[in-house]
């Protein structure tokens, strides 16, 4: 085993919520450029036919299913993994759930939920191939965040919790990760053409609000394609930046909450009004 990463070509890597959105598109584009995929998902079925999928054409590829809160499960993954390949490159941590609403409408499960997948999903790829990787003296660790992890996002607060924790993690653990010969990076979506949007497969809309409302309310930011968001988002992970917002214009957004707080803050009251006038809240 050489103690280099590899970009991509004969690399391995590992994408939790393979199956579908951008963890789909991102393994697709991987393969593309040489990469070993595995997919780990909750949906096996979608995972089994994309892995088919990709070995038919000439790839290599192969899915199975996960919890990322069972972290016994995760740790067994990247194990086989490893007597598979003989190492790991990178660990896409991309599994998410989207829980959306107001909050006084909200209960604790809808918390638990949230909470238990977006950060103890991504702690638990964390301790399943930090380790590993530094015993290697390489890897790379990705935790899909979200523009809602840089800026507030109202309707969604348990949501925006959860990927502010996704990217202070990314942003300590790169700090300690550099020493070791580790990269760590967060990577925040902004509006992306993918189930999540929506709710995804097991994510929840807020009481009363349909599938129909919340696209309405999307279409104002024009989605990103999800194959155009891979391929921008993969040629960032090759340069290893600390934060990866894809599409790039959302970085704006992020600068002007930092520097420019008070705008942002009347920019939101307005998004706030629109979202309430879309979704018929009180």
């Amino acid at each position: 085993m050489t103690n280099q990463i590899r970009v991509f070509k004969d690399a391995t890597a590992i994408i939790t919520g393979g199956a579908s959105g951008i963890g789909r598109t991102m393994a697709l584009e991987l393969v593309s450029r040489g990469c070993t995929v595995v997919l780990a998902d909750r949906q096996i079925a979608l995972a089994e036919e994309l892995a088919a999928s990709i070995v038919a054409s000439g790839g290599n590829a192969w899915a199975r299913e996960l919890d990322v809160c069972d972290y016994p499960a995760y740790q067994a993954l990247v194990d086989e993994t490893v007597a598979k390949t003989g190492r790991l490159d990178y660990l896409f941590n991309n599994a998410g759930i989207a829980v959306g609403g107001m909050t006084h409408e909200l209960e604790v499960s809808d918390w638990d939920m949230s909470l238990d997948v977006n950060i103890r999903g991504v702690t638990n790829g964390v301790q399943a191939c930090y380790k590993l990787m530094v015993e290697q003296g390489f890897g790379h660790i990705v935790n899909t965040a979200s523009m809602a992890g840089l800026i507030p996002s109202t309707n969604a607060v348990p949501y925006s919790t959860s990927k502010f924790a996704v990217v202070g993690l990314s942003q300590a653990l790169r700090i300690e990760a550099e020493y070791r010969g580790v990269r760590v990076s967060a990577l925040c979506p902004g509006a992306i053409q993918t189930p999540i949007l929506t709710g995804g497969e097991f994510g929840r809309l807020g009481s009363g609000i349909t599938k129909e409302q919340v696209t309405k309310f999307w279409s104002a930011f024009k989605p990103m394609p999800a194959d155009e968001f891979a391929r921008e988002a993969i040629d960032k992970v090759a340069n290893n930046p600390a934060l990866i917002i894809v599409p790039g214009n959302w970085a704006r957004a992020y600068l002007t909450f930092r520097l420019l707080p008070s705008l942002w803050y009347r920019w939101s009251k307005k998004g706030m009004a629109r979202s309430m006038h879309i979704f018929k809240q009180k």
